[in-house]
């Protein structure tokens, strides 16, 4: 640590002002003595001779004119084998140890190592002696949990190094040497398996950024049908409390066609955070049978605990996300939610008396928000591989005002909006994604005509039954009565689907292409019913079969004699009423 020091010359909440004669760095990290604690913080600003620091901690106790020691290194993750499974708050702390050492309160100014640096993994070698590398390539790898594990050059390494020795295949520590490089000009540098990063800069040891093209199959088919995701692509998921945006996360996490979940927990509430870290180990993972817990890491961070960690954990958690993508990974972060992290901005925005934007957010709300969703993306690593980084935020609007400045600012950025209805939420409709207001920049997984037909469909239903509040039914055409249950036939038996069903809880993108052709026929057809209640009491039978029809396992024989009775049902009422 830098010999470097300064005394607090005032306080103002989480930030504390720091008089210091011989200088300081921007985003480097100090730590505020009081007693025996040593209080986590970092330079958001200097002036001349005085910086203002966010402090990381609960700053009761801190006095003016305590000492603040400089560290010369800016916030920074550990990135290395044993991340999987773990609970970190936003400082990377491992929470479960920190548990065991301070017991259920957690004391401030405990700060533990990330990764254990006793346990041992077994390397096995790729690269070999006289090799050419660069930050990002593979040296060897480890076993982790169903992973490879690869072990990379460091990404703080700018040049061209070439390999001077690699340890032998065998069991390793975090710290032990497993390979020793030199520059060109001879310069030494021995590579362990753990490396640090600082979280506000993106790690960039890829060949090239692609463009996101391919859906990202989240099994949920309102998403992957109307308002669809891509691999490497950013969405938002606003909504009013209550309205499911947890859930969707969590269900998304689950079934998702991805390798490594990431939940960022900034600012919710405890007890959500306490049902996610209850939840997750209990969930059967599709994919593997096991655990969910084997392919995910949690960063926790409550909206009990000071309101500068919500920054901290939205970035540690993406230097992480970007971090297995470099292994050729398809990773997903969820932070939740990214409201919260806006209003730690205000707050300390506030308190740094900066000019305030709208409803007291600062005026570079836009810039950090896109900054954050920028560093998602589909890369071409050095040796050619594809990884990615999908990134899902949710916003939390106060009374689901989708006007107010953090969800606009995030709907510049996004390639997805999928809006929470509180209206569907009360209604039991899950998932309460709205599809009239919500939309997509990406490609679906059906077609698209088709797709333009439904959505079609369900504006037209929509306008209908807000005719019919007026007119009332009996003052409703027959044509536009059977489109307003066209439209309720649609949400019913596509747009919902019931988690709690092994086969309805998650449909693969060949089912879903096949059902909606199946839907997209029947929504064509054109039927004459002699009065409304027939047509209501045929609407209804259909709706049935094909909710039956959800949940019968793909290609069986269910599914095909449930298919034949469904044709056979809307062709006779087409041919006897035609």
């Amino acid at each position: 640590m830098s010999e470097r020091t300064g005394k607090i010359s005032g306080i103002n909440g989480n930030m504390i002002v720091v008089e210091f004669e011989d200088y300081v760095l921007q985003n480097e990290v100090a730590y505020a003595v009081t007693g025996e604690e040593k209080l986590k913080s970092e330079v958001i600003r200097v002036r001349g001779s005085k910086a203002d620091l966010q402090v990381y901690e609960n700053t009761e106790g801190l006095k003016v004119g305590d000492r603040v020691e400089f560290s010369g290194e800016l916030l920074s993750v550990e990135l290395g084998p044993g991340l999987l499974t773990q609970v970190y708050d936003g400082l990377q702390n491992p929470l479960p140890q920190v548990a065991e050492k301070c017991g259920y309160f957690l004391k401030r100014g405990v700060y533990l190592n990330a990764l254990s640096y006793d346990q041992k993994w077994d390397f096995t070698p790729e690269a070999k002696k006289g090799d050419k590398v660069k930050a990002g390539d593979f040296l060897g790898s480890v076993p982790e949990g169903i992973f490879r594990h690869c072990i990379m050059v460091p990404f703080s390494l700018r040049d061209e190094y070439e390999v001077v020795t690699v340890a032998k295949k065998g069991s390793y520590t975090g710290k032990d040497v497993i390979a020793e490089l030199k520059d060109k000009k001879g310069n030494p540098e021995k590579v362990s398996m753990v490396q640090t990063w600082p979280v506000k800069l993106p790690i960039k040891a890829y060949t090239e950024k692609l463009k996101p093209s391919d859906p990202l199959i989240t099994k949920v088919r309102i998403i992957d049908t109307l308002v669809p995701v891509a691999r490497g692509g950013t969405y938002c998921i606003p909504g009013p409390f209550g309205a499911g945006k947890t859930v969707l996360q969590q269900i998304t996490s689950r079934h998702a066609e991805v390798d490594v979940v990431i939940i960022a927990a900034c600012g919710e509430r405890a007890g959500e955070v306490v049902e996610t870290l209850r939840e997750f180990p209990e969930l059967k993972d599709p994919r593997t049978g096991k655990s969910l817990m084997e392919r995910t890491i949690i960063i926790c961070n409550t909206s009990s605990m000071p309101v500068a960690a919500r920054e901290s954990s939205v970035y540690t958690a993406v230097t992480i996300a970007e971090y297995y993508r470099q292994m050729g990974l398809n990773v997903l972060l969820l932070p939740d939610s990214t409201s919260r992290w806006a209003q730690a901005m205000r707050e300390m925005s506030g308190r740094l008396e900066e000019i305030p934007g709208e409803e007291a957010f600062p005026a570079y709300l836009e810039s950090r928000i896109a900054s954050f969703y920028e560093r998602a993306g589909i890369v071409r690593l050095n040796n050619g591989k594809i990884g990615s980084v999908t990134i899902g935020g949710t916003v939390s609007p106060a009374g689901g005002n989708f006007e107010e400045p953090v969800t606009q600012a995030t709907l510049k950025v996004v390639g997805a909006f999928l809006g929470l209805s509180r209206e569907r939420s009360d209604a039991r409709k899950y998932p309460a994604i709205d599809p009239l207001d919500s939309w997509s920049k990406y490609k679906s997984v059906v077609n698209q005509e088709h797709v333009e037909y439904v959505k079609y469909v369900l504006r037209k239903s929509s306008e209908v039954e807000q005719m019919m509040k007026v007119v009332g039914e009996e003052g409703t055409a027959m044509e536009d009565f059977t489109e307003y249950l066209k439209g309720e036939f649609v949400d019913d038996v596509y747009l919902q689907q019931n988690a709690f069903d092994d086969v309805d809880g998650a449909t693969p993108a060949e089912r879903q292409e096949y059902v909606f052709g199946v839907l997209h026929e029947i929504l064509k057809s054109e039927f004459a019913f002699g009065a409304k209640d027939e047509a209501r009491h045929f609407f209804h039978e259909l709706r049935q079969e094909f909710k039956n029809w959800n949940s019968d396992p793909w290609k069986s024989d269910a599914f095909k004699k449930r298919e034949q009775s469904l044709k056979e049902k809307v062709k006779k009422q087409v041919k006897d009423k035609g």
